[in-house]
């Protein structure tokens, strides 16, 4: 499993804090150091189930900069989404957590990321209680 954060972000904080706490086995990417490429966004918006508008932190200063609140949220401007989360990652949505089983989660909540967990299998036992590794 691998989880994209940002280590100043509360959300992900306590994401990391209940991956430990469930002994789960992860990797960090620091997607502010280590951007995501077009490509790799698309892979994760296929693992998601989502648009990239979908994952875009509208709210953000950089975000109101290029007007991406008035941009079309049809699959015609799918790749400027893309194009723009890939160069301003700042905008990305985060946590994200791709579970091992092909699927993908935005661990906003403590369900999701121990969903995350349940998904990828890590020390879960047979019963579906997830223990520590």
């Amino acid at each position: 499993m691998e989880i994209w954060l940002n280590p100043s972000c509360s959300k992900c904080r306590s994401a990391v804090e209940i991956l430990d706490e469930e002994g789960a086995r992860y990797t960090v990417r620091k997607y502010l150091e280590d951007p995501p490429s077009a490509d790799d966004l698309r892979e994760v918006l296929t693992r998601l189930g989502l648009e990239p508008w979908d994952i875009t932190r509208t709210q953000e200063a950089e975000a109101k900069e290029l007007g991406v609140g008035d941009w079309e949220r049809a699959d015609a401007a799918r790749e400027r989404w893309i194009a723009a989360l890939s160069a301003h990652p700042r905008l990305i949505q985060r946590p994200i957590i791709t579970a091992d089983d092909g699927s993908a989660l935005v661990g906003r909540s403590e369900d999701a990321v121990r969903e995350a967990v349940a998904r990828t299998g890590d020390g879960a036992s047979q019963d579906g209680i997830v223990r520590g590794a």
